[in-house]
């Protein structure tokens, strides 16, 4: 049967604009980082994206080196948009990114225009377009010259394979120098990507949120949910198919029982909101306007549809925030540190 999204998707969804551009970001967007490579049935990831869409949810983010194995959540989606999505996509965002290992050599990672262009290229033949709608230098390379990265974002957007640049995991230093250069060159940075949530709070510490602020530069948090730490899923302990489980950006030494005690003291600070924690958590990232959009990742659409119901309460009393940073102790969950030059 042919899908045909809901027709009220976008009266459930608040849009934001990004930054100072004319971009509007649904105030929670899909990631694919999880879920989406051979280790998922095809069919599991339609419902997903359907489910999303439906919600009104329009951006989708990708990676090169998403997966496993590395480019295969870009051929599911490209096979998705050739299906499903077939005739909307002036109605999404797209996004790719590039940055980490891809293929052997000296010219299969970090930040050269040499892999930069490649990789977009790639990007685009996997997902079957003729553009992204956002590319992004997946992390800072201390090894290349900025102006490189920077110039390679530049050129892919002057010769149309994205319509925007942004960047991705860089810390405040390097995301205003960086910004300075795309400025120079003709194509302002539209949007940064920083790992952010109630327990990894170094946008915060590092004074990036206000940076992008004065910059007039959007900003989209991945990791809302603190890898699925701020779920209902390990207040009883480690299910088997949980990330935790299976490594995947979630480590079982990171569920401490101080950080589980935590945890369900912040579920119960969420059920007196009548959210989930999950809602939760998005709303808090979400809560000052600070943040452009919530980056969720989802291994079934009831997940997507729980996430989504975040924006039904936004708001947050003195008292209540008071509480999360009681509860929320920032844990040694950031694994992109290394790349935003941050201790921890």
């Amino acid at each position: 049967m042919t899908y045909v999204p809901a027709e009220d998707r976008y009266e459930k969804m608040v849009y934001r604009r990004c930054g100072a551009s004319g971009v509007q970001l649904p105030a929670v967007s899909l990631g694919l980082w999880h879920n989406f490579g051979h280790d998922t049935p095809h069919q599991t990831k339609r419902d997903i994206c359907r489910a999303a869409f439906d919600h009104g949810i329009t951006h989708f983010d990708l990676a090169n080196n998403y997966g496993p194995p590395p480019g295969s959540a870009e051929e599911a989606f490209g096979a998705i948009l050739a299906t499903d999505f077939a005739g909307y996509r002036d109605e999404l965002i797209i996004s790719s990114k590039a940055g980490y290992g891809m293929w052997p050599g000296p010219y299969g990672e970090w930040g050269s225009r040499k892999y930069l262009v490649a990789s977009c290229d790639q990007s685009l033949k996997r997902m079957g377009l003729d553009y992204v709608d956002i590319f992004y230098s997946h992390r800072f390379d201390p090894d290349t010259p900025l102006e490189e990265t920077m110039g390679a974002l530049d050129y892919i957007v002057r010769s149309g394979r994205a319509l925007y640049a942004g960047i991705s995991s860089y810390n405040s230093e390097r995301t205003r120098e960086a910004v300075a250069i795309l400025q120079d060159l003709g194509t302002p940075c539209l949007i940064h990507q920083p790992s952010y949530n109630m327990l990894n709070r170094w946008v915060e510490r590092d004074g990036l949120k206000q940076t992008l602020i004065e910059l007039g530069i959007g900003s989209i948090a991945f990791t809302p949910l603190a890898q699925g730490m701020l779920t209902k899923k390990y207040l009883g302990g480690i299910p088997a198919d949980s990330r935790a489980a299976q490594d995947k950006s979630l480590f079982p030494s990171m569920l401490t029982d101080r950080a589980i005690g935590n945890i369900r003291k912040l579920n119960e600070l969420a059920e007196s909101r009548g959210q989930t924690l999950a809602q939760m958590a998005i709303a808090w990232v979400l809560r000052d306007g600070g943040i452009t959009t919530a980056l969720i990742g989802a291994s079934r659409p009831s997940q997507v549809v729980d996430c989504v119901g975040a924006i039904g309460n936004l708001d947050f009393t003195a008292d209540e925030l008071t509480l999360i940073d009681e509860y929320a102790d920032e844990e040694q969950i950031n694994l992109w540190a290394q790349s935003a030059e941050l201790d921890a």
